[in-house]
């Protein structure tokens, strides 16, 4: 819904949290057409998510895995992030400088929440 509804710049990230929630969740897009690209990264963490046109329909899992990801956006590459922090192992998201673009200090703002988190400078 537009405003005072859900904001869809969240999207992304409340996507990944329901990666691991009970059940299934189905979010539909219809502003941005490239939107669920991150999908597809949260996938190879384990997610189990189908993605049809504009329908997003995500079952739950008990835990991501870690993997190398690929951050292509902004809010998607917040949302790998978001991911990371709570999967199993080590992730590596490449192409931070999308994430760099919008958050600054996010390293530091994490590192003092507690995580566990490195920003190799290129």
């Amino acid at each position: 819904m537009p405003y005072p509804g859900f904001p869809t710049d969240m999207q992304s990230i409340f996507g990944t949290v329901l990666t691991t929630a009970k059940g299934t969740s189905i979010i539909v897009e219809n502003i941005f057409e490239n939107r669920y690209k991150y999908m597809n990264e949260l996938k190879r963490m384990g997610a189990k998510i189908t993605i049809e046109g504009k329908t997003a329909v995500i079952k739950g899992v008990r835990r991501l895995n870690s993997a190398p990801v690929n951050s292509t956006d902004l809010r998607g590459g917040a949302a790998l992030v978001t991911a990371a922090l709570g999967a199993k192992g080590i992730t590596t998201v490449q192409n931070i400088e999308y994430i760099l673009r919008g958050y600054e200090k996010l390293d530091i703002k994490l590192q003092n929440l507690g995580a566990n988190i490195f920003i190799k400078n290129t």
